[in-house]
């Protein structure tokens, strides 16, 4: 079984940086995809950027050069840095793992980004 638990969301200014940070209960945890999703009021949720076992990344365009998603095998964590935040970017922010096509998700956490 595997469980997912996010932190480090908060209330920040336009412009400001946060951390995400998502903990993993997981065997194998080097063979997942991990990623990370948002979902704002009223919108599907999006894939923001994910990591390969390979170690390579993928990133939505919106988050290009802001964001940038890491992994750490021996804490099995995933982090997400995200900086020169805009209030576009505010929603509940998901930790995802994914292997044979099979999807893990955390609880979320929320991101605010107002002045």
């Amino acid at each position: 079984q595997v469980q997912l638990v996010e932190s480090g969301g908060g209330l920040v200014q336009p412009g400001e940086s946060l951390r995400l940070s998502c903990a993993a209960s997981v065997s194998g945890f080097s063979a997942y995809t991990m990623g990370w999703y948002r979902q704002a009021p009223g919108k599907q949720r999006e894939l923001v950027a994910r990591v390969m076992s390979s170690g390579n990344t993928y990133y939505a365009d919106s988050v290009k050069g802001r964001f940038t998603i890491s992994r750490d095998g021996a804490k099995k964590a995933v982090f997400l840095q995200m900086n020169s935040l805009k209030p576009e970017d505010t929603a509940v922010y998901y930790c995802n793992a994914e292997r044979w096509n099979v999807n893990y998700w955390g609880q979320g956490t929320q991101v605010t980004v107002s002045s």
